[in-house]
């Protein structure tokens, strides 16, 4: 019982990290395979061979770029939520492969996709606001803060995974604070 709540804090970690940039993780994870600090489950050991390493490397430079470009990042913003939510839930199966297959994926759809999806909403309303008031001048600012949590946060899932979750609770609480702060605020 032990093993599987760490392996959750592990894949919910990587998850949430995966809402900040959706590469970051990925790469973070093929290091600690490669370095063995993550065991991956099967299935998902492609995961830390080389060339995926070398894959998300590129992915991790051109996505951290884009979103020092102005309005791209805002269009960057509205494929990665899609995306934030397949690679939260590919992080989340890979970090909790010793349930049954039927929980496995039910655990990384629900929580895995479900954590990823609220922090990538949060960081583009973050970055609507930031946009709308700055004009995009602020946006670098906002890019710099995702990067070091996305950065941080998947470090932490893998090498303290219990401080990683208590993290990705203070982000989703707060995600979920400026969804909602933003659905209920009447439109004048």
């Amino acid at each position: 019982m032990e093993n599987i709540l760490f392996s959750l804090a592990v894949g919910l970690g990587l998850a949430a990290a995966c809402g900040f940039r959706v590469f970051v993780p990925m790469l973070v994870m093929s290091i600690a395979a490669q370095t063995g600090h993550l065991e991956l489950g099967a299935g998902f050991e492609w995961i830390g061979t080389t060339p995926a390493l070398a894959i998300f490397g590129a992915a991790t430079v051109l996505e951290i770029l884009g979103y020092y470009i102005p309005w791209v990042d805002n269009l960057l913003d509205s494929i990665a939520t899609p995306a934030a939510i397949v690679a939260g839930t590919i992080v989340t199966a890979s970090a909790t492969a010793d349930l049954s297959p039927v929980l496995q994926w039910s655990l990384a759809v629900i929580a895995g996709g479900g954590v990823a999806g609220t922090v990538q909403i949060g960081t583009s309303l973050t970055r609507a606001t930031s946009t709308a008031t700055t004009g995009g001048i602020g946006n670098p600012v906002v890019a710099t803060g995702e990067l070091i949590g996305s950065t941080l946060l998947a470090v932490l899932a893998i090498l303290a995974p219990i401080i990683g979750i208590v993290l990705v609770l203070i982000f989703v609480l707060f995600s979920v604070r400026r969804i909602l702060k933003r659905i209920l605020t009447p439109k004048v």
